[in-house]
Parts: C-alpha cells; sequence; structure tokens
C-alpha cells in the first residue's frame, strides 16, 4: 500500500468514541453503521493527438446510518471529526425515534482476500501514462489510412473502506480500479463511422500499458469501426435474433438483473415479484449475481455493509429461486443478506444492487445457433440501454450487428435496436451456446442516482421473437 494509508482510527477520530456515538445512534434500532471513506482517482484522456484532459481527484469523509424496520435515517459529512460525528449521529438518530428495535446479527467475518492491495495509479509515472497515450494514438493511425480520429483513455482509482459496526466490529477494504479505452473514428467516402474497445478490473495498471494489450486494444477498436463503415440500414420487426456471448450480458442486466434486486421485489414494484418458486425463464436458463471472482470490475471481498460477498443463484433451470439482498431488505423479507448492499461513495446509502451478473453456459456451439436464425440479426456490442423495472420492458441500441438470413451471417447493419421485456424475452430463449464469456470490464450501473461498477456476461443465446427498431422496413 500507500505511504499515506487511510488510517482514520489514528489520524482523525478515536476509535472507542466514534463507537460510543454510532452505538447512542443506533440504541433501539434493527441495524445501522459508520461507513468510512477514502476515494482518490485520475484519468488521463488523449483525444485528436492532444491531452484533452488530466485530472486528479481526492475525497474522504463518512456516512452514519440508523435502521428502524422500513425507515432508515443517514447523515455524512466530508469533516472526520468527532463534532460532525455527533451531528451526524443526532440526524439518523431521528429514524428510531422512541427505539423499541433489537440489533439484527453482525455480517459474517472473512479472510478472503479479491483483490491485491495494490495502488494502480502507483504503477507507471505520470510521464509513462502520457507516453503510452502517444503511442497509442499513432499505432491506431498507422494501421489504416482511414483512421481520422483516435481517443483513449487511462483511468485508475483507489478506495480504502472501514466499516465500524455497534457491535464492535471493524472491517477494512482497500479497492483498487484501472481501466484503459480506446476509440477510433474512420472516414472514407465522406462517410464517417466509430468504434471503441477496452476494459480493466480491480488490477493494476502494468498490464493494461502493456504494448500487446493496448495495441489489441486498438486493433478491435478499429475493427468495429470498419465494420459500422460498411453497414446497410437495419431491418425492422419482430425476428429472431442471436445475442454473442461477453458483454451482450449487459441485457441480461438491465432486462432481468434489476427486476432480481430485493427492494422493488419487497415493495411489490418489479415484474418478478411474488414468481419466487415459478417457472420465468427457459428450460436450461441459470443466471448469477457472483461478487466473488477475483479481480473482477464488480467484485468485493463484502459489501458496503459489510457483508460478504457471494455466488448467489438466482434463476436455476429457469426457475426463480433467489433474490438480491442488503441487509435490511433481507430482514424485511425474513431471507438472508447475500452481499449486495453496496453505495456509491460515504455520501449515498447502501441499497441492494448487482456486482457480477452472468448467464452459465448451454451446450450449443455459437455456430450452430446462428445457423439456427431464418430471418433476424446477429448482435455482438451493445451502448446504451433502458429499462422499466415494473414490467421488464428494454429498449437496447446495438454498436455492432449483422443480418442473418437461411442461417448466413450478411452485412452490418446500423441504427438496430431491440425491443421487448425481460420475462417474456427470458421465456423465449431457444439455444444456449457453450461459449459463456465475461465482459472485459467497462460496465457501471445506475440506480436511484447512484453509479457502482459492475460485471456482466452470458454465452451466445438465440431469443425468439425480439422487436427490432431499425432504419429499413
Amino acid at each position: 500500500m500507500t505511504q499515506d494509508s487511510f488510517r482514520p482510527f489514528e489520524t482523525h477520530l478515536d476509535q472507542e468514541r466514534a463507537l460510543a456515538i454510532l452505538r447512542g445512534a443506533t440504541d433501539g434500532a434493527d441495524d445501522g453503521e459508520l461507513f468510512l471513506e477514502r476515494r482518490r482517482s485520475e484519468a488521463l484522456v488523449l483525444d485528436d493527438g492532444r491531452i484533452r484532459n488530466a485530472s486528479y481527484d481526492a475525497s474522504e469523509g463518512f456516512g452514519l446510518r440508523a435502521v428502524r424496520g422500513e425507515v432508515a435515517g443517514y447523515a455524512h459529512s466530508t469533516h472526520l471529526t468527532e463534532a460532525a460525528l455527533v451531528r451526524a449521529a443526532e440526524t439518523a438518530r431521528l429514524a428510531v425515534g422512541d427505539g423499541g428495535g433489537v440489533l439484527a446479527d453482525p455480517p459474517a467475518r472473512t479472510n478472503r482476500h479479491l483483490y491485491a492491495e495494490t495502488d494502480p495509479m502507483g504503477d507507471a509515472g505520470f510521464g509513462v501514462k502520457i507516453e503510452t497515450l502517444r503511442e497509442i494514438d499513432a499505432f491506431a493511425r498507422a494501421l489504416d489510412p482511414r483512421v481520422v480520429q483516435v481517443s483513449a483513455t487511462l483511468a485508475a482509482s483507489l478506495q480504502e473502506v472501514y466499516i465500524l459496526r455497534p457491535e464492535g466490529g471493524l472491517m477494512t477494504d482497500i479497492r483498487p480500479m484501472a481501466r484503459l479505452n480506446v476509440s477510433v473514428i474512420v472516414e472514407q467516402g465522406g462517410r464517417r463511422e466509430s468504434g471503441g474497445a477496452g476494459g480493466g478490473g480491480r488490477v493494476g495498471l502494468t498490464g493494461l500499458i502493456e504494448r500487446g494489450h493496448w495495441e489489441e486494444t486498438a486493433r478491435e477498436a478499429l475493427r468495429i469501426a470498419l465494420v459500422n463503415l460498411e453497414s446497410v440500414p437495419a431491418p425492422a420487426g419482430v425476428m429472431d435474433v442471436a445475442l454473442g456471448n461477453g458483454w451482450p450480458g449487459v441485457l441480461l442486466h438491465e432486462a432481468v438483473g434489476h427486476g432480481l434486486e430485493g427492494d422493488f421485489n419487497r415493495k411489490q414494484s418489479s415484474a418478478f415479484a411474488g414468481l419466487m418458486g415459478q417457472q420465468v425463464a427457459a428450460k436450461g436458463v441459470t443466471i448469477l449475481d457472483d461478487g466473488t471472482i477475483p479481480d473482477r470490475r464488480g467484485s468485493l471481498t463484502f459489501d458496503d455493509e459489510g457483508t460478504p460477498s457471494g455466488k448467489n443463484v438466482l434463476i436455476e433451470d429457469g426457475v426463480l429461486v433467489g433474490y438480491m439482498q442488503d441487509r435490511q431488505n433481507a430482514r424485511l423479507m425474513g431471507v438472508e443478506p447475500t452481499g449486495n448492499g453496496r453505495r456509491e461513495s460515504y455520501a449515498h446509502i447502501p441499497m441492494p444492487r448487482m456486482t457480477n451478473t452472468y448467464m452459465l453456459g448451454g451446450d450449443a456451439a455459437p455456430e450452430e445457433i446462428v445457423a439456427e436464425v431464418r430471418d433476424g440479426i446477429y448482435a455482438v456490442g451493445f451502448g446504451g440501454g433502458q429499462v422499466d423495472i415494473t414490467n421488464g420492458k428494454f429498449v437496447f441500441s446495438c454498436t455492432e450487428a449483422y443480418r442473418v438470413q437461411n442461417g448466413k451471417i450478411g452485412a452490418p447493419v446500423k441504427g438496430a435496436t431491440l425491443i421487448g421485456d425481460g420475462p417474456t424475452a427470458m421465456k423465449r430463449v431457444r439455444a444456449i451456446g457453450n461459449d459463456m464469456k465475461l465482459d472485459p470490464g467497462i460496465g457501471n450501473c445506475g440506480k436511484a442516482g447512484q453509479w457502482v461498477p459492475v460485471g456482466v456476461g452470458q454465452p451466445t443465446l438465440l431469443v425468439g421473437g425480439l422487436t427490432v427498431g431499425g432504419s429499413a422496413a
């Protein structure tokens, strides 16, 4: 770790006094904690041959929570002082009222470490990072004369977390994150198209700035851009859709994952509410949320309430068997927390969130799945998407997709969107590939104004009867 490691109970607060204040705030409550955090991050962006942005940010603070029933009192501050902590405790205490609650059992402890206690920002000097970005720019331009613009980003962060529980338990976690992204714009005959690639995880920067890695990333960005340069207008209508493996799992994340978060189901606002034990997807569909995969972007040694992350089965062979839970929703629903209590920062209250959500593979060869498509598309890249949790309806834009007719992959298509609803789409899965893959480490998830890093994954799938919105009838 770095020499200036964050030790709030050595440099800012007395641990015994902080514990006494926390206990006063949670006396008569069902649950609560003191969450302390320091986060440092940097981002370097080279765009069109020039360094467009070089930023460094640092923040630290605490959030104190007291929970009773469905109500949570929460207060936070950037001042790690006893006075600020006392004021926060007084505010959070308002949610407890006259008390009467019994403190829930504390989270289980874990000695597991899913990522190294490393500072990615210290893996290379500023000059090395700048030179790497310039080399990426020069390399990508030299690959093809049609390249007219290159953008490359190196980003790294380190989050240091301390969670103090009313019982006196103290948990600490050091969470690295690093990422490299490259985007390319190509031009031919007055037409411009773009492509992007990248990834990372809870790792250092060293592997990402190795020449072999960033060359492969730049080539992939260029490949996608050149594919799009040859694209034709997408068809429109209801048709079969083959989905590629890996990142296309983002559709699964949006269309199904959010609907399986505990709070939406406790409040009966999810399309999956009340369906526990029922068939909600086709036979063979098994979906997990797994925060225990080493070094993955969505993984956590323990969540932001102190619960060790889990490998949680949500749908098994098409049957709904579990939801993702934080401590509050789990208690109110009479089940165990699953390690999915997450928050964006000390300034945010935790809630049930996904970690790495993916579908297990089947036994079909990917080429056989595509060969089954009589008239449809093969979608292997996605951009933004939206979902309505109450009914599971989703809309997704494709960044790389191909026309498929009579089992043959044809021209790439531009402007394709996939429209449907999660429960129906999962019941229409007709084939599951044997090539399950996780995404390269690029996912971010938004919920109630909070953003957290996540992972997705899936094998190649065949889904029947999706609505494709395009630009050609």
